[in-house]
């Protein structure tokens, strides 16, 4: 898109080496930082998830265990990194990463003073962490990559993990045939989110090169529109 291209080489450091896929589908969302300001609210996830926030928050924090290193893939509007964060405890590691400069800056003010939390601008697909993580987890992110992308993402959050560690990811997911919402979505979908719909139709462990060498478990809630899927290491 013209207008973006053209802030990114006029120096906008809100734009510096951010994937293309991000300006030219999510700059309203997750680039532009004025608007990404005004939408980092609780009340934002909670109108977006259909009042589901809460529990689908709950499924992730509870997964992570107190002196756990945690790899949280991508920055979520609301309170929920401070949340995780505070989760992981002292003798933990919470570890945040971003690939658009504005995410990093809400993140990194939110978790300003917490001395077992760090902010990384990363791709999610290419991020190495010194320490292993027991937990990695994908809040709502691989809906808004391209499929090659979505591969390489599950790729990589797996083959951070550390032995006996878990993978975890929430998103969306193909919503029963009796769930109205998933009409609503199928418009949503068109409008503002092109590459969501690819996981009505494929498992997440479908993405993986070697998916094999974890134990999946899935879950899914409010009419399936939402999924919760743990990879667990075996080795």
């Amino acid at each position: 898109m013209t207008t973006l291209n053209t802030r990114a080489s006029a120096g906008d450091p809100y734009y510096q080496d951010v994937p293309d896929y991000m300006t030219e589908v999510y700059d309203w969302a997750y680039v532009n930082p004025r608007k990404a300001r005004m939408l980092d609210h609780k009340l934002v996830v909670r109108t977006l998830l259909f009042g589901n926030d809460q529990r689908l928050m709950r499924a992730y924090l509870d997964e992570i265990r107190p002196g756990e290193r945690v790899w949280q893939v991508a920055h979520v509007y609301g309170d929920l990194v401070q949340r995780a964060a505070a989760r992981v405890g002292a003798d933990g590691r919470f570890t945040l990463t971003d690939v658009t400069p504005i995410q990093v800056e809400l993140a990194a003010g939110k978790l300003a003073g917490v001395p077992q939390a760090e902010v990384v601008r990363a791709d999610a697909a290419r991020f190495q962490a010194d320490q292993r993580p027991d937990l990695v987890c994908s809040f709502f992110l691989l809906h808004e990559v391209p499929e090659g992308m979505k591969s390489a993402i599950v790729d990589n959050m797996l083959g951070q993990v550390a032995p006996g560690g878990r993978a975890m990811f929430v998103d969306y997911h193909r919503p029963r045939s009796w769930q109205p919402i998933g009409w609503l979505l199928k418009w949503v979908n068109r409008a503002l989110e092109p590459f969501a719909e690819a996981l009505w139709n494929k498992e997440i462990a479908a993405y993986a090169r070697e998916a094999e060498r974890f134990d999946w478990r899935k879950r899914t809630v409010f009419g399936g529109v939402y999924q919760i899927v743990v990879a667990q290491r075996r080795d």
